[in-house]
Formats: C-alpha cells, structure tokens, sequence
C-alpha cells in the first residue's frame, strides 16, 4: 500500500491552530512577558556588562532583569522567527519566546558559565517547542506519539527524494527499525494535530456543499409511533382477555378476520364488531387520532 499522505501531513503540521496564549504558565511568568513586550530601552542608553548585570539581579535589583531582557529581546524575536512560516500569530510567538527568555533569566548562574546567550537559546527554543507540543494539537496526544509522528514524517519525506516514490507503511518501518503498528499509529496520531470543522462544507451526491452538522441526524418520523406505544400499551391492559386475545390474533399473528372467528369460536361478523369497538376504546383511552 503506497502512502500518499506526506503532502497532507506536512500540510496538517503547518496549518496550526491559533494560538490561545501562554496558557499554564504562572501569573507572575505573564507579566514578565507582557512588560518585555512593551518594554523599549532608550537607543543612546549604554548598558553595563552583562555580568555586573546579573549581580545586581542577585543582589536584589529588580530593574536589572528588565535591562538584561532588553538587551536579549532582539535573540528572542530572532529565535521566534523561525516559526512565523506556522499559522500561529508571530505576536504570540513573540510572546512565547519572551517568556522563555524571562525563564533563562532567572534560571541563569553565572557562576557555572559566563555565557548567557549559550544558556538563553535552548531555554527559549524548549519554550517555543512546548508551546507547540501542548498548546496547538486539537486532541491532547502523548508527547511520544507526537515525536513518533513527526519522526515517520521526515522518514517519509528522505524515503521519497531517495527513491522518488512515495514509501510504503514497510520501508518507512525497515528505515526507523519500529514496527508497523507504531507508523499506522503514528499516521494515525497526526489526524488529531488539527480538528476538522463541523460547519466546513463537504460530502458528495445529495449531501455534496453540505456541512458534517447538517448530516449528522435529521427529524425522525418514528418518534410518534415511540409515543403512541407508550400511550397505548396501559389502554391494552384495561381490556378484557378475549378483546386482547383477538388483537394479539389480528395485528400479531396477522390472521384474517375468518381465520380468528375460526379460532375463539364466534362469527366473523362478531370478530369485526370486536375490533372496532375495542381499537374504538383504545383511541379514547389512549387519546391517539386514528
């Protein structure tokens, strides 16, 4: 079976769902964030250097944070960058890497290495990557599917300028030395990446321009009968045995008025006259239009 969906993921992967903000971080880890966003240092201003900086931090100065993020916020926008080809907002991207920035600030220990921007880059870059991971799938999937189908992905895309052909579920399997369980899994889990619309239209035939919404369930002319059964069955108890007895006959055994005259003994004119009085008394009782 040859997979034709390395387009379709690559697709799912970028297009990916809005951003809904550094949602789970601490209160105090936002408003770091937003006053970087809205910080703008004066250009002639001419900052001490880093290390006398983080002292400062250490010793309690709370302006040195905002001055070391000033100088570092031109990494975090170049590291957010990167992802401004998603479909996430490259303010928020912005946003999510400043928080990042603001977590490598007070993480940093100078004493265990005097570079900063070495420590700075991949605490800003895990912060960008998280954001992806738990914040933009549409159905929560665990973080080791996630890597698995990002894996069989790029293990499509070699396979395919490799061989020029599209893989099959076996190559991609031999080439990442997994089973071929975990890549239909891992197909699979890519499916949950983006959610689909249920007011997009689609469909085919009579449903064709028709939203999955509009074709899920339509009015069931049943529903009156489910009535009327509910209404009916307390108005049967209350009729003699005999009267029961013919409508089991005639509506259950489906037999002719001669056929039941036949067998409770009576005339087929009676057997008639039974049945209209005793559907008669059931309409009344049960209060159903005939």
């Amino acid at each position: 079976m040859r997979l034709a969906r390395s387009a379709l993921l690559s697709a799912r992967q970028q297009r990916i769902r809005r951003a809904r903000g550094c949602s789970g971080e601490e209160s105090r880890g936002e408003a770091a964030c937003d006053a970087l966003l809205s910080h703008r240092p004066r250009p002639c201003t001419a900052e001490p250097p880093i290390e006398e900086l983080f002292a400062r931090l250490r010793a309690g100065d709370a302006r040195a944070k905002d001055r070391i993020a000033a100088m570092y916020m031109p990494l975090a926008r170049r590291l957010a960058q990167r992802y401004v080809r998603s479909s996430e907002p490259r303010e928020d991207l912005v946003q999510v890497a400043c928080l990042g920035l603001v977590k490598a600030i007070e993480r940093f220990d100078p004493d265990r290495g005097p570079n900063f921007a070495s420590f700075a880059i991949p605490t800003i870059l895990g912060e960008l990557r998280r954001y992806f991971r738990d914040a933009t799938w549409a159905v929560h999937v665990p973080r080791g599917a996630q890597e698995r189908a990002f894996a069989i992905e790029a293990a499509e895309e070699q396979l395919r300028a490799t061989h020029r052909a599209a893989p099959t579920v076996e190559q991609i399997a031999a080439y990442m030395r997994v089973s071929t369980e975990e890549v239909l899994d891992g197909l699979l889990a890519v499916r949950a990446y983006e959610a689909d619309s249920l007011d997009a239209p689609c469909g085919a035939g009579e449903d064709e321009g028709r939203s999955p919404l509009e074709q899920v369930g339509r009015e069931d002319d049943r529903y009156e009968l489910v009535e009327a059964d509910a209404s009916v069955v307390p108005a049967i108890r209350s009729l003699g045995e005999r009267d029961r007895r013919v409508l089991h006959l005639r509506f259950v055994g489906e037999m002719s008025q001669s056929e039941i005259a036949a067998e409770i003994g009576v005339s087929q004119m009676q057997v008639s006259r039974i049945l209209a009085r005793t559907l008669g008394q059931l309409r009344d009782t049960a209060g159903v239009q005939s």
